[in-house]
């Protein structure tokens, strides 16, 4: 079976893209973080979903981010909003999808991976730029440039099978692939039992996603 390192966060997009590389008959490498978020329900979550969608290994790394702040996902200061706004949200958290492939990348250089799934969206998302097609581009471009394999002909390969799905394509696409929704975890400010606030922006664009699938929506509220 072919390797591969997938970002796996809990949330509904990873288990999405977890289940849709298994069913490419990929041998899936987990990869998770616990870099200061507000909550470890997502983690909990994601290590659920590794187990029942057939992960061969699921690793977590501490990262604490927090130590930086400038997200309402990282700094207690700032608060999550609960009303869509203008721009860039507050829970863009610097640079962290540059960070986390940086790190799944030398997991997959070890474990002579070519391929990292990322279940970035450029459709149904907070407007976040790490998660547009030309940052996966170019990060792509960096990382063969930037290794041992890349350098020598053996080129990684960025997998993002959500880039151009509406979230309520992403809901059908994760259902017939097995992913069972109620596992996982969207909201930015859950609580210790996994159950979502329902009014932050994670949880509009979750709701939404199951209305427009025309599917029950699974997610605990408090």
């Amino acid at each position: 079976m072919k390797q591969a390192v997938v970002l796996l966060s809990g949330g509904m997009d990873s288990a999405t893209v977890l289940a849709l590389a298994r069913a490419e008959g990929f041998a899936c490498h987990c990869l998770s973080f616990r870099y200061g978020q507000r909550h470890q329900a997502e983690l909990q979550a994601a290590a659920d979903l590794a187990r029942a969608l057939g992960a061969v290994d699921h690793r977590v790394v501490d990262l604490n981010l927090a130590l930086f702040g400038g997200s309402a996902l990282t700094d207690e200061a700032i608060q999550v909003p609960e009303t869509p706004g203008q721009g860039i949200p507050v829970t863009y958290v610097p640079a962290r999808n540059t960070v986390f492939l940086s790190i799944a990348l030398a997991w997959a250089e070890v474990l002579q991976a070519r391929d990292l799934f990322i279940g970035v969206n450029a459709v149904d998302y907070s407007g976040y730029p790490d998660c547009r097609p030309a940052f996966i581009e170019a990060f792509e471009t960096m990382a063969n440039l930037a290794t041992k394999a890349g350098v020598e002909g053996d080129r990684f390969h960025i997998r993002t099978p959500l880039m151009q799905l509406s979230k309520a394509e992403i809901i059908r696409r994760g259902t017939a692939a097995g992913v069972d929704f109620a596992r996982t975890v969207s909201c930015y400010q859950a609580d210790d039992q996994g159950r979502a606030c329902g009014v932050c922006d994670a949880c509009r664009l979750r709701a939404r996603g199951f209305a427009e699938a025309g599917l029950p929506d699974p997610t605990r509220y408090r």
